[in-house]
């Protein structure tokens, strides 16, 4: 019978094992971090001349109030020096830790989950000086007061960045979930975090990209994007997928839906349980969904009006065509939908009638309230884009993921790098979270015209944007519209996307707010009967005055808004299989150009 020391030479020996792995790992990792192209450096930061100014005002403060100043400092050494004595008395004479004689500013905070972190006095002192320090680094913040307001807001973002990313739970010595897992696996979790984060590494030509969902557990057109159809139509900038009919009759005015080009248009088709793809072609639809291009190197100078052209223009000709029908009612989601305001205001100028009624999903105009993106839409960041796009050509993916991750950093960075890097954990099988990371890469001029000429410049509501030879305003889109909006959308908020849609010059027009996100308020299928939405006809007053007098409907906003197409979607006719004589079927749906990986 093995005895207690023999239990503990073999777990020791299983511990020195792990650890050697480690060393061997190590090769592979200095490997993968030597095939690293980074970005431009002006975009891992602001411009110091930020914190300068921040400096400079609290100085300032300083020598105007220096009572406050030093109050704050000394309630700031007054309870660190109280919190080490009382973890030094507790580990000194083993007592147990007393309750916390002052409110948790962390409390409900789940990275600090863990018991340890208030029954330890080693984690509850390293608790309670993160928190602390936070405090001070808000207070510090807040008392810098003669900053213009963008540049407060940057401030104020940038310090909570620094905050979340201190956080002891990040680093493996101060987090006791990593380390207890460590203990109890003889450090095999340590040696899959680190061929987690090889691979994630490796995967991303040396670029540090926590993976968020296991990228092996989807097949495109297997078990995510399985709706049937087939690409009708293809160019340098998309495939144009017509999808097959599921019922004996349709509509004969076909839709035509412009999904992002900064993302994939499979998160409309993810499953067939929440496929939006699929329930239009069930509502007896003749439906066409555009697959944009994962730009590279050849696309630098592609810039929205190719897009234009060679994507809504085309895309419209093309549908039109195939369906014999001299109109279609067209659907743009985020910037497509921005773009598609543009392209009907150019058909507008052009007098072409093509689209009968057009709807909007998250769609930005007026960028005069720039958000969350605030920190990031400032010169010194569109600067720095601007050299990255001249040396690469493209704005590569990593780069605006990294963006849009770090509008939400300890959901979508912290908290899986410590899941996947110290508790060594596999990534879930998690469609939403595996399209998200199936980024795309943007076209360096067209990312400059967008950045510099919309969310900078403002001109489509202002002076009007020039572009295919005409100037465009808001004003000159007439056609029957409906905007859908989402309450806690982070990304286009739902007040900027409503004062936009008030500049529209259409006399037929349908605001809707529905519940939750960017993503799942748009992905929001009946049959869950999760999300409802809001609904006011009066577009009058301000947002604020909008919502106080909107309707609540329980339940998706999707049967409303197929009402309201199928007023516009003429007569029923025979269903219409895919493509015709001049339009033979070139890949099954959903294509070619989604399975292109941005890889640069």
């Amino acid at each position: 019978m093995a005895t207690q020391d023999d239990v503990a030479g073999q777990n020791l020996e299983k511990l020195n094992e792990n650890l050697a792995k480690v060393e061997q790992l190590s090769q592979r990792l200095i490997q993968a971090l030597a095939a690293r192209n980074p970005a431009n450096p002006t975009l891992n930061g602001p411009n110091q001349e930020l914190f300068a100014k921040a400096a400079k005002s609290y100085w300032a403060e300083a020598v105007e109030n220096p009572g406050k100043i030093y109050e704050q400092q000394l309630e700031y050494w007054g309870k660190s020096v109280r919190h080490f004595l009382e973890a030094q008395q507790v580990m000194l004479r083993g007592e147990p830790v007393a309750e916390e004689a002052e409110p948790d500013p962390l409390a409900g905070d789940k990275r600090f989950s863990n018991p340890l972190w208030n029954t330890h006095p080693y984690f509850r002192y390293i608790k309670q000086q993160y928190a602390l320090n936070a405090q001070a680094i808000e207070n510090a913040v807040g008392d810098v007061e003669d900053l213009p307001p963008k540049d407060k807001r940057r401030l104020d973002y940038f310090a909570h960045q620094i905050i979340d990313m201190m956080s002891p739970t990040n680093f493996l010595g101060t987090n006791p979930d990593a380390l207890e897992r460590a203990v109890a696996t003889e450090g095999e979790s340590l040696v899959k975090g680190l061929e987690n984060l090889i691979a994630d590494l490796e995967a991303n030509s040396g670029e540090l990209v926590v993976r968020l969902a296991d990228d092996k557990a989807f097949k495109l057109g297997e078990n995510i994007g399985t709706t049937q159809g087939e690409v009708v139509y293809r160019n340098r900038m998309m495939e144009l997928i017509q999808y097959s009919p599921t019922t004996e009759q349709v509509h004969e005015i076909p839709v035509v839906i412009f999904p992002p080009w900064i993302n994939k248009f499979y998160i409309l088709d993810l499953k067939p349980d929440n496929s939006m793809i699929k329930w239009v072609v069930d509502q007896g639809y003749t439906l066409f969904v555009v697959s944009w291009v994962n730009a590279d190197t050849s696309h630098a100078e592609v810039g929205m009006e190719d897009y234009i052209e060679e994507g809504f223009l085309t895309a419209i000709r093309e549908a039109k065509a195939i369906t014999g029908q001299k109109e279609v009612n067209a659907v743009g989601y985020c910037i497509a939908g921005t773009t598609l305001h543009m392209t009907l205001a150019l058909m507008a100028k052009r007098g072409d009638k093509s689209v009968k009624s057009a709807t909007f999903f998250t769609a930005l105009t007026d960028f005069s309230e720039q958000g969350e993106f605030t920190p990031f839409l400032q010169d010194d960041f569109i600067d720095g884009i601007e050299d990255e796009v001249t040396q690469q050509g493209v704005l590569r993916s990593f780069i605006m993921g990294r963006t849009m991750s770090f509008l939400r950093s300890r959901d979508l960075i912290y908290q899986p790098a410590v899941r996947s890097y110290m508790m060594g954990e596999a990534p879930p099988a998690f469609d939403l979270l595996y399209w998200n990371g199936d980024g795309a890469n943007l076209p360096g001029k067209m990312t400059v015209q967008y950045l510099r000429g919309l969310c900078q410049g403002n001109h489509f509501v202002t002076d009007g944007f020039e572009i295919c030879g005409e100037r465009l305003h808001i004003r000159d889109v007439k056609v029957p519209l409906m905007s859908i909006t989402c309450e806690t959308d982070h990304i286009a908020a739902w007040k900027d996307c409503y004062r936009g849609f008030q500049q529209t010059g259409a006399k037929d027009r349908t605001f809707i707010v529905s519940e939750s996100g960017h993503i799942a308020g748009i992905v929001n299928p009946p049959t869950k009967k999760k999300y409802g939405h809001y609904t006011n006809p009066d577009l009058s007053a301000d947002a604020e005055a909008w919502m106080e007098g909107a309707e609540y409907t329980a339940g998706s906003w999707w049967p409303r808004w197929e009402s309201w197409l199928a007023k516009r979607s003429g007569k029923m006719i025979s269903a219409r299989e895919p493509g015709d004589s001049e339009h033979p079927a070139l890949a099954p749906a959903p294509g070619t150009y989604v399975r292109k990986k941005a890889t640069l």
